[in-house]
Formats: structure tokens, C-alpha cells, sequence
């Protein structure tokens, strides 16, 4: 049995996943600043054949990551987006220059769909990226996903930085108001890109969703969409599979 060592490391997470060909035979996710902990849970696998990597954090974590990854002796393949794989052709104007994380999404959603739709993951920021009918990326947008947003308006108030806040229709305190400021943002982010997107597409697209918020955005849009865990890990899978050239 072969196994493939999948890892998407993110601004704050690192997520992993060991697959078999056909299954995941297990995942897990740490935060970064307890990366340090991967060693000992990857310890504990059976060793892959392959590992292949989406990192979008620092040069210091991906030295991080290459030292952990020593104990199996093998070469990682770190990926870099490129201009056509697995079906998605990339219109970045530097088609390197877009997020493997995203690549690697979009990828995975265009395996998943084959059609039209919107590939949002909702993280530290969150990405609402457009693919055609045709498995063309034509762009997307980036904002501040929600902690990032509420952090920002919470910095310099000490008061309000413990308090969560709940969803009101019309809020009558602060950190209510900023909760749901917050939700009707990302919320209204997404709908305006997909109708901004069915005028160019000629139909309503359906919406991918994936990220460590993504059932908290789910509940609050009244669109055709669905969840889907680790988009990341699925479409780093798909590269392999495809043995396409990977620029280190």
C-alpha cells in the first residue's frame, strides 16, 4: 500500500491528511504556533510515498514544515499555481503569483462540480473565486474573513474583546452590532459576487464553501450551496494524481 502525506499550511493553521489512493485514512489541524506537535502525530503514520504541500504562510514555516518532514527522508513537493492543471486553466494575470491554497480549491471544485460556481473559503480572510462553465478561473476577491474583521474593529476597545456578540436583526449593543455587522458583510460579499457572476455566466452559480468558518456562513446564506470539508487537501490529492510538473 502507497500512501500520499497531503499538508495545507495556512496564515494559522496547518491542516494534514494521509491518503491511500482512494480514502483519507486520517486528517487533523493544528494551529501554527503549535505546529511543533505535527512531529509527533506524523511520527505515528505509516510512511508515505509522497508528500505534497500548499504553503502559504512564511519562508520560516516551510523551513519549519521541510525539518519535521525529515524523519521520512523524502522530497516534498511544494506547489506552485500554474497556468493549466487538472482541467482549470488559471486567467491570474501571474498565474504563479495566485495562493496554492486557492489553487488548489479551485482544482478540487472543479473536480467536485464540473460547472460554473463560486469557490469561497472562509479563513483568516476569505476568498470568493469565480470559475466558468468551461474550468476557466477567471478571479476573485479577498476580504478579511470574520475574526480578522471583528479584531479590527475591537483592537483599542478593551471592553469588547471577550465578548462574542449574537446575530439581531437590529442590534442594540456593541458587540451585537459588530457580530452581525460582520456576518451581513461576508454574507453580502458572497451574494454580490454571485450575482455580479450570473450576469457573465447566464445562470445562478452554485457556491463551494470550505474554511474553519464556513458552517457560520453557511447558516446565513439563502443560496444553492454546500460544504465542503479540507477543499484544499482534496485538490493536492488531485495534483499528484496527476503527476503534473511542480515548481519548488
Amino acid at each position: 500500500m502507497t500512501y500520499l502525506m497531503a499538508i495545507d499550511s495556512g496564515n494559522t493553521h496547518v491542516k494534514w491528511g494521509l491518503h491511500d489512493g482512494s480514502n483519507w485514512l486520517e486528517q487533523g489541524t493544528l494551529a501554527q504556533d503549535k505546529s511543533i506537535l505535527l512531529q509527533h502525530e506524523w511520527k505515528r503514520l505509516p510512511i508515505p510515498h509522497d508528500i505534497i504541500i500548499s504553503n502559504v504562510s512564511s519562508i520560516e514555516t516551510k523551513k519549519k514544515l521541510s525539518e519535521f518532514l525529515s524523519c521520512w527522508k523524502i522530497k516534498p513537493r511544494w506547489i506552485t499555481p500554474l497556468a493549466y492543471q487538472c482541467g482549470v486553466r488559471n486567467y491570474y494575470a501571474d498565474p504563479s503569483l495566485l495562493g496554492s491554497d486557492r489553487w488548489a480549491a479551485l482544482i478540487a471544485a472543479w473536480n467536485w462540480q464540473q460547472k460554473g460556481c463560486l469557490v469561497v473559503d472562509v479563513g483568516t480572510a476569505m476568498t470568493v473565486d469565480v470559475l466558468s462553465d468551461t474550468g476557466e478561473f477567471l478571479g476573485g476577491i479577498i476580504v478579511p474573513g470574520f475574526e480578522l474583521m471583528k479584531r479590527a474593529l475591537t483592537t483599542n476597545i478593551t471592553t469588547l474583546q471577550n465578548q462574542e456578540g449574537e446575530l439581531s436583526d437590529f442590534p442594540n449593543n456593541t458587540a451585537n452590532a459588530i457580530h452581525s455587522g460582520t456576518v451581513h458583510a461576508l454574507v453580502g460579499t458572497v451574494k454580490s459576487m454571485s450575482e455580479l457572476f450570473s450576469i457573465n455566466l447566464g445562470h445562478i452559480p452554485k457556491c463551494i464553501i470550505s474554511g474553519g468558518a464556513s458552517q457560520q456562513l453557511m447558516s446565513e446564506l439563502n443560496m444553492d450551496a454546500s460544504v465542503v470539508d479540507n477543499l484544499v487537501l482534496e485538490g493536492l490529492v488531485l495534483i499528484a494524481e496527476e503527476n503534473s510538473e511542480i515548481i519548488e
